[in-house]
This record gives structure tokens, C-alpha cells and sequence, in this order.
């Protein structure tokens, strides 16, 4: 199968640059590139790509709005971002804006192609610096020991905390578990709770400190349900 990519980065050297990189991969096609977010959001009406790759700073429409966009009008495409930036609060938007992936500018190639294979079968993934600095925040962060996975949260609830963690819908999870949607959706209120984490990005840092699930690793669904 080829994947069809959107790039867009207000960079043109960079832009290029990933471009000359992807189009040597023979199962990848570029179908849209874009110097703004508005533009963006023009190549992913007019193309419909699987997968985007987005700045988050872009001119006209940041990446972070851009990403919400496209999560709420083209569900079905994946978004990864690029950036320079590091800090948890951008992470954190990023993942509530809906994207499926986070790679910092300053990794591998390599760690591109990763996210890339990861978000198209349906994971989250985050590049190894960035779970790192997640993972490190959350650790200093906790004040009570008592909040553990393995202490307050039942096997089932742990469960599904990792599948929600590794980008998985209610839906989906319902049907790996054999639950119900709404057994689904009173077991992520109860993680919520007995954690007092209200956000998907928060949920996603204590599975990772946790050691319920390693987003730097590309799984596919088969792998995942093992």
C-alpha cells in the first residue's frame, strides 16, 4: 500500500529537504506541500493524504489549530507533528488537538519513517526524547506514591488505560475487551478519577511513567493485541 503524504512547514529549506528524503521511499508518495496552516488544511481538502506532517509554529494558522481542524473534519487522516519545541505544555496540546504523533526536528530520519508506520496502524507515537521529557515531568510532578497503576487501578481499568493511551477509540477497545462502549466509557471515568488525570495527554503520560505502554516503539494492531 502507498501512503499519501501532506508536508507543511514554513521553512522551505527544511520543507524540501524532507520532501527530497521521503520521495526515495518507494511505498510513500507526496501528494501536497504547504508553507502555512491555512494552506495546509487546502492540500488535505483537495488531496485527502493518510498522513500529515505539520510544523507547529506556521504562519496564518498555527499547527496546533491546524492539527484540531483536521482531526475534527478528516478524521481518518493522520497527523504527526515536527518541531523544535520540547516542553510538555506543547506536547500536551498537540495531543489534545488530536495528533496521532510528535517527533522533535533534531531526531533521525529515521524516527520520521517510524512515526509514520506507528500512526498508520492506528498508534500514538512519540520520538524517545520527547517520552523521556513526559516521563520525567510526570515523575516530578507526583506527590503521592499511592496514585501507582499496579495500586489504584484494576486490571481491567489498566487495560484500557493502555489502549486509550496508545491512541485507541472506545469503540476499538470495546471490541478488543468484549465490552461495551459504555463499560468502556465508565472504566476511563473511573481511571480518571481514582488518578484525578482529566485529559487524554495526561492519561498518556502516567501509562508511560507507569510502564503500561512504550509509545517509542511502532507496533502494529496484531502486535498490539497480543
Amino acid at each position: 500500500m502507498i501512503t499519501r503524504i501532506a508536508l507543511a512547514d514554513d521553512h522551505e529549506i527544511f520543507l524540501e529537504g524532507l520532501k527530497s528524503l521521503l520521495v526515495q521511499q518507494s511505498n510513500l508518495e507526496i501528494v501536497g506541500l504547504a508553507r502555512s496552516g491555512r494552506g495546509l488544511l487546502e492540500v488535505v481538502s483537495k488531496t485527502r493524504p493518510h498522513v500529515v506532517l505539520l510544523d507547529l509554529m506556521m504562519p496564518r494558522l498555527n499547527g496546533i489549530e491546524t492539527a484540531r481542524r483536521i482531526a475534527a473534519d478528516y478524521p481518518e487522516v493522520k497527523t504527526i507533528c515536527l518541531s523544535m519545541h520540547s516542553a510538555p505544555r506543547f506536547v500536551e496540546e498537540a495531543l489534545e488537538a488530536g495528533v496521532s504523533g510528535y517527533v522533535l526536528k533534531e531526531c533521525a530520519f529515521d524516527e520520521i519513517l517510524r512515526a509514520i508506520r506507528a500512526v498508520m496502524t492506528d498508534q500514538t507515537f512519540l520520538c524517545p526524547a520527547v517520552a523521556g521529557i513526559l516521563v520525567d515531568t510526570w515523575r516530578s510532578s507526583r506527590v503521592d506514591s499511592d496514585l501507582g497503576a499496579f495500586s489504584v487501578l484494576t486490571d481491567r481499568e489498566r487495560e484500557v488505560l493502555q489502549l486509550l493511551a496508545e491512541g485507541f477509540s472506545s469503540k476499538e477497545i470495546a471490541g478488543r475487551l468484549n465490552l461495551s462502549v459504555k463499560t468502556v466509557g465508565t472504566h476511563r471515568e473511573h481511571i480518571m478519577a481514582k488518578t484525578g488525570i482529566q485529559s487524554i495527554a495526561g492519561l498518556t503520560r502516567y501509562a508511560i511513567a507507569e510502564g503500561l505502554t512504550d509509545l517509542t516503539i511502532s507496533r502494529t494492531r496484531g502486535e498490539a493485541a497480543s
